[in-house]
């Protein structure tokens, strides 16, 4: 079947494409190991250089192996015939329909997640311990994963429920019903997540009166941003790494510092990160990214209401679908599987946006604030996360959602000298 070997093409060409830009990136990372490049010698030492060249490449190994093995799921699951086999068996234990598609579902997440789960563990308590970056205890990674499961089974029941429903009896353009229900949806839960969800995992505390405080409340003033709130989160439980997010839209947006974060930079650095984040709001990118999303949803309904009933998607997949037309839970599952095999090339495309988002959200911060503050920041924030200083030039121009550190930084130099 010619769909078959489509499929097959685009999968051996993106594993290919991901193995020969990973190698990229580590002979990039293992290559300059030996010199801080300049600009960075008086900010960070050899040792921390080198221990980012060795972090980088121990992701990238972990993260190959991790690819190969979802994909082996993956034509396991569809060529092989196991989501068939799995549709079937079901069948025996639920009457064709809703629930027993929704059940059909449920089972490949579990089966994934049975995949995924030791790879998730082995980095967090096993690369993440050896680079001294975990803070995590056994304990609280399964009660992680506990409420995680149940918080997905309470949420996604309900959804798959509605969107299956749409699927077998709204007729022609059901796909159409179910995008509105599901932009509903994330604006809702973009809406609840920071006061209901959030502190299931993590506390959340207001920032302490004080200095930093008080800046910070004048830089919003002078950005012209209302907030819900200035919160600093226990992301040290879990992690050494340190960040800093929006969350939430309209007047319930929240600005969310991690612990770590407050822990390793000064109040001016703080700001300048935090004016950084700002100008996101402020030149609409989060608006953009958002309107983006809605729209590549709606592409992606409109075209899985077309394959769906195309006998040809089924059986190029290895599943033969119902006569009876009761073939929504099938079609969710392979469009779910296979999607992210050809989507995966225009990833660069992603990254592009992003890493123009981030210079204008840098030209912000320096408008707000002292460019060198951001820059002293961000060398700070490279140096306590490992990250690379040196990235490939093809990888970094695939992935990276963030201009590489030595042309960020050089570019808040020149905003320096321009507003200075």
């Amino acid at each position: 079947m010619t769909f078959t070997y489509i499929f097959l093409a685009f999968l051996l060409l993106g594993l290919f494409t991901q193995f020969f830009l990973a190698q990229r990136q580590m002979r990039s990372a293992i290559h300059h190991q030996h010199q801080v490049p300049a600009g960075f010698e008086n900010a960070i030492s050899l040792a921390d250089h080198q221990k980012a060249a060795q972090y980088t490449t121990a992701k990238l190994k972990l993260s190959w192996i991790e690819t190969v093995a979802s994909q082996s799921l993956l034509i396991t699951l569809t060529l092989f015939g196991l989501l068939y086999t799995i549709h079937q068996g079901l069948l025996q234990y639920f009457p064709a329909g809703v629930w027993q598609q929704i059940a059909l579902l449920i089972a490949l997440s579990l089966l994934s997640s049975v995949v995924d789960l030791p790879f998730s563990w082995y980095k967090q308590f096993r690369l993440e311990e050896s680079f001294g970056f975990n803070r995590m205890t056994q304990t609280l990674f399964w009660l992680d994963f506990l409420k995680g499961s149940l918080l997905s089974l309470v949420i996604g029941i309900p959804l798959l429920w509605v969107v299956l429903t749409l699927m077998q009896g709204a007729g022609q353009f059901w796909w159409l019903y179910a995008w509105v229900f599901l932009v509903a949806f994330i604006l809702l839960a973009t809406w609840i997540v920071p006061v209901w969800i959030a502190p299931l995992f993590n506390k959340f505390k207001p920032l302490d009166d004080g200095p930093l405080k008080t800046s910070i409340q004048l830089l919003l003033d002078r950005c012209g941003f209302v907030s819900k709130g200035l919160f600093v989160m226990d992301g040290s439980k879990r992690s050494a790494h340190g960040n800093a997010y929006f969350t939430g839209i309209g007047k319930n947006k929240r600005i969310v510092f991690f612990d770590t974060l407050i822990e390793k930079l000064s109040p001016p650095e703080i700001e300048a990160v935090l004016a950084h984040e700002l100008g996101h709001f402020k030149k609409n990118h989060v608006r953009k990214r958002m309107l983006l999303t809605f729209l590549m949803s709606l592409i992606g309904l409109a075209l899985l209401g077309w394959l769906s009933n195309q006998i040809w998607f089924y059986e190029s997949l290895g599943v033969f679908p119902e006569r009876d037309g009761n073939n929504a839970g099938l079609a969710l599952a392979l469009f779910s599987l296979t999607i992210p095999v050809f989507t995966f090339f225009i990833t660069p495309l992603g990254s592009l946006l992003s890493r123009k988002h981030e210079f204008e959200a840098d030209a912000f911060a320096a408008e707000k604030t002292n460019a060198q503050n951001l820059v002293s920041a961000l060398i700070k924030l490279y140096q306590d996360n490992a990250a690379t200083l040196t990235p490939d030039r093809l990888y970094s121009a695939f992935y990276d959602s963030h201009p590489p550190a030595p042309i960020r930084i050089a570019h808040l130099n020149q905003l320096g000298q321009a507003t200075s």
